[in-house]
C-alpha cells in the first residue's frame, strides 16, 4: 500500500542519494532537500547529487577476505543506486573498485530525478524540522551547515564531534615522466576492471625519501582557527605531513611502502619507498596521489610534489585541501531504527551518523531508508544481524561502540563477532575471513527471506 506522505531527506550526497532510492523503491514518495548550489560547501565543485569528494575508490572489491568487499555484496544484493553507478563507472585500480567521479554522480543523479517517487528541491534547511514532517531523515555529512549543526546540538544537548578530513592532489597523466614512473598493481594483483598494471609507480631511493621527509617536515601547513585546533584526525584519513611527524619511516611502512614492485627500468635495484597514481577518471587521462592527503599551502604542495622522481613537470588537476568533518555521538543518540530518541520523527544516516567512508556512509543511507520506508508501510525492519557487514556496521552505532570514546569508524571484520573454530597455520587469517564471509552471507540470506514478509521489492511506484 502507498502513502501520499513522504519522507523527508535533507542532503543529497551518497547516503541521502541512497536513502532516497530505496524509499521509493518500496512505494513510499521521498523529497530530497539538497542545499547546492544555493549554498556551497567548501570541498564540493559541482552541484550534482552524490559528488565524490575526496578520493574516487570503493576500496577492495574483495567479498571473501575483506569486509568492505563484504558490505559491496550485501549491498549489490538490497538493489543499492550507489554501487549500481559503481558498477557502471568503474575504471581500473588493482583490486579496489574506483569510478570515474563525473560518470557516477551522473548516473546516480539521472536515476533520482527519472523515479516519480522523487522530487528534489535545492534549498538549505537550517533546523531541525518540526512535526509537519512526520518522518525525516539528515544525511548531510561531514560538511553539515553550521546553523544545522547548530539546531541539531540544541535538540539533543551533546557535544557534537569533529575531525579534518585531508584531500590528496589529482595529476593529469600526460604530465608523468614515464622514463622514470611505471605501470604496475601491487604484486601484480588483478582486481575488477583492472590488469594488474593499474597503478603509476614513481620511486624514490633512500637520499630522495629523506629529503622528500625533511621537506614535508619543514613545509607551511594551513592554519586553523582557534577554535579549530584541537579537532582530532581520523585515523585512517591523515594527512601525508602528520604522518611524517609520527617517524621518518612511518610512510615507508604506509602509502609509499615499496613492497610487491619492481621497477621495470632498473629491476636490480629495490626502491626504497614509492608513491603511487591511481586513475580517477574513466578517460585515464587523470590519477591521484594514492594517500597523499594533506594540508599543506598549495604553493608548498607543487614545490615538494614536483620533487618526486617522475613528477617533475606533472600539472596538477586539483591540488590537495582540507575540510572539517561533523559527526553524532550516535550510540548515545540514536536507536536501533537511527532515530533519534530525543525526537524518533527523525532518522541520521551516512557520515553524519559516525561512520567513515564513501561505501558505509551509502550502506547507512540504503539502510535508513528501509527503516523509514518500513515505518511508513505501517510496519517494522528489524536491522541485519550483527555477523553481516552490514549489520555490525548498524551496530557500532547504536550501541555496539563506546559512547564515551566514540569515533568514526570504518567496517572492519572487528566490528563482527569471532568465528568458531580455531585456525592454524600460515593461512589461518585468510581462513578466518572465509569463515566470517560465509557466515555472514548465510546470515544476510535468512534477514532477506525475513524482511520480505515486511517489504515489497523491486517496485519503483
Amino acid at each position: 500500500m502507498k502513502t501520499q506522505t513522504p519522507v523527508h531527506i535533507v542532503g543529497g550526497g551518497l547516503a541521502g542519494s541512497e536513502a532516497a532510492w530505496q524509499i521509493a523503491r518500496q512505494g513510499v514518495p521521498a523529497v530530497i532537500h539538497e542545499m547546492r548550489p544555493q549554498r556551497p560547501t567548501a570541498a564540493h565543485v559541482t552541484d550534482r547529487l552524490a559528488e565524490l569528494v575526496c578520493s574516487n575508490s570503493f576500496r577492495s572489491d574483495d567479498a571473501d577476505h575483506n569486509a568492505v568487499g563484504l558490505l559491496h555484496e550485501e549491498m549489490r544484493r538490497l538493489d543499492s543506486l550507489i554501487m549500481a553507478a559503481a558498477d557502471a563507472n568503474q575504471v581500473p585500480a588493482g583490486g579496489a573498485l574506483a569510478v570515474d567521479r563525473e560518470g557516477f554522480s551522473a548516473y546516480v543523479q539521472e536515476k533520482l530525478e527519472q523515479s516519480p517517487l522523487i522530487e528534489i528541491r535545492r534549498e538549505e534547511i537550517t533546523e531541525l524540522p518540526d512535526e509537519t514532517w512526520p518522518s525525516v531523515i539528515i544525511a548531510t555529512g561531514p560538511l553539515t551547515s553550521p546553523a544545522l549543526a547548530q539546531s541539531i546540538l540544541e535538540l539533543t544537548g551533546e557535544d557534537h564531534l569533529a575531525f579534518f578530513d585531508a584531500i590528496a592532489p589529482i595529476v593529469y597523466k600526460d604530465s608523468v615522466d614515464f622514463d622514470i614512473a611505471w605501470f604496475q598493481s601491487r604484486y601484480d594483483k588483478v582486481g575488477p576492471g583492472g590488469d594488474g598494471k593499474d597503478y603509476i609507480n614513481c620511486p624514490m631511493d633512500r637520499d630522495q625519501y629523506y629529503a622528500f621527509i625533511e621537506a614535508l617536515l619543514k613545509a607551511e601547513k594551513t592554519e586553523f582557527k582557534a577554535w579549530e585546533a584541537d579537532t582530532p584526525y581520523f585515523e585512517a584519513c591523515l594527512p601525508i605531513e602528520v604522518m611524517a611527524e609520527r617517524g621518518p619511516e612511518t610512510l615507508r611502512y604506509g602509502p609509499m611502502k615499496p613492497v610487491g614492485l619492481t621497477n621495470p627500468h632498473n629491476p636490480e635495484v629495490k626502491p626504497y619507498a614509492v608513491v603511487q597514481l591511481r586513475q580517477d577518471n574513466a578517460l585515464g587521462t587523470l590519477y591521484n596521489m594514492v594517500g597523499f592527503q594533506t594540508k599543506l599551502k598549495h604553493g608548498e604542495q607543487k614545490r615538494i610534489f614536483t620533487a618526486i622522481p617522475g613528477l617533475e613537470k606533472a600539472r596538477f588537476a586539483r591540488l590537495g585541501g582540507i575540510h572539517r568533518n561533523t559527526f553524532l555521538n550516535s550510540p548515545r543518540l540514536l536507536d536501533e531504527q537511527c532515530r533519534l530518541k530525543a525526537r524518533p520523527s527523525i532518522r541520521f544516516a551516512g557520515q553524519v551518523s559516525g561512520v567513515e567512508g564513501y561505501v558505509e556512509s551509502s550502506a547507512l543511507g540504503l539502510l535508513t531508508g528501509r527503516f523509514a520506508a518500513a515505518e511508513a508501510r505501517g510496519t517494522t525492519l528489524p536491522p541485519p544481524p550483527v555477523t553481516t557487514a552490514l549489520g555490525a556496521l548498524h551496530n557500532h552505532i547504536t550501541g555496539g561502540a563506546d559512547a564515551d570514546s566514540f569515533q568514526p569508524m570504518n567496517v572492519n571484520f572487528g566490528l563482527m563477532p569471532p568465528p568458531e573454530g580455531r585456525f592454524r597455520g600460515k593461512d589461518k587469517s585468510r581462513r578466518r575471513k572465509e569463515a566470517i564471509t560465509a557466515r555472514a552471507r548465510q546470515d544476510f540470506g535468512r534477514w532477506l527471506d525475513s524482511r520480505q514478509e515486511n517489504e515489497t521489492t523491486g517496485h519503483d511506484g
